[in-house]
């Protein structure tokens, strides 16, 4: 009975994971008002995030902290490969070419998931996949917009490396949860890639920007819900639902994500609502409910 409730409740996490994930542009929108750069906004979620992970891994289980020399690779992997590679490429992208471009080479982490896993785990490739993941890229590619204006070969293949380390994550993570908890795989994550990003961040210039701040205390509570609404409880979420639910059915049900992002828009910035978007909706609405129906 415990084994089948966690079945069911991993679609639920997964789902839950990336309505967080979809209310990022919040956060982000008000970090880069306030005069921090992509990298820097990047850094402060993930290395925030990092001492939050290492402090629910204390709580929950401090053995958790024992980790094999062999694993470092594959850590190094999930923390450099997959968080850092696919968050810097991703902003990388969006300063290269539109935001509906960059969205969209994103969301080809599903395809990716898909190829690594029949790959790697040996997953079957049955037609309700292959018909749920064609319904969640279309959704994606409608709710992002239809504009491939300022795309150039190389802007081209930075957008693609954002989805395949976004991939990587579900691929990786699925390997590692063999081996050690949620919390232990979490939290050694996210100190590799917290430790990656302020290499990259330019420290000095986001003191600067601390020091200049008009309201200090208001900023630093933005800083830690970004890292706590936008990593800390998504990944743990999504960590946790990868412990039942299969790597390329997870990309698929995390495609929620640019859904959630789009209604945020409307419901925060007052950003309008077409027919192609809601068109967009339906479909990966459609698809999450295609696979649910796979298990049921």
């Amino acid at each position: 009975m415990a084994e089948n409730n966690k079945r069911n409740i991993g679609p639920a996490l997964i789902l839950l994971a990336g309505c967080f994930w979809g209310s990022m542009g919040i956060f982000v929108r008000y970090l880069n008002a306030v005069g921090f750069s992509s990298i820097q906004v990047v850094a402060i979620r993930v290395a925030l995030a990092a001492v939050f992970f290492c402090l629910l891994l204390l709580m929950k289980e401090p053995a958790g902290f024992r980790l094999s020399v062999k694993d470092i690779p594959l850590f190094l992997g999930l923390g450099f490969g997959s968080i850092l590679f696919f968050t810097v490429c991703y902003f990388t992208a969006i300063s290269m070419m539109s935001l509906s471009a960059a969205a969209i080479l994103l969301y080809t982490s599903p395809i990716w998931i898909m190829l690594m896993s029949v790959l790697f785990f040996r997953e079957k490739l049955t037609g309700r996949k292959l018909l749920a993941l064609a319904l969640a890229f279309l959704g994606c590619i409608l709710v992002s917009g239809i504009s491939g204006e300022g795309v150039t070969v190389w802007g081209l293949l930075i957008g693609l490396g954002s989805g395949l380390g976004y991939g990587l994550y579900s691929i990786l993570g699925t390997v590692a949860l063999r081996r050690y908890s949620p919390y232990t795989v979490t939290a050694y994550t996210f100190l590799f890639a917290g430790v990656g990003s302020l290499l990259i961040c330019r420290p000095a210039d986001m003191l600067a920007t601390f020091a200049r701040a008009e309201n200090l205390p208001l900023l630093l509570l933005i800083c830690v819900l970004t890292a706590l609404i936008t990593a800390v409880i998504p990944f743990q979420t999504y960590t946790l639902g990868l412990r039942t639910v299969e790597a390329s059915k997870a990309g698929i049900l995390a495609t929620v994500e640019p859904m959630v992002a789009t209604l945020v828009g409307i419901l925060v910035f007052a950003e309008p609502l077409t027919v192609l978007s809601g068109l967009g909706m339906l479909l990966i609405l459609a698809a999450v409910v295609l696979l649910n129906r796979q298990t049921a």
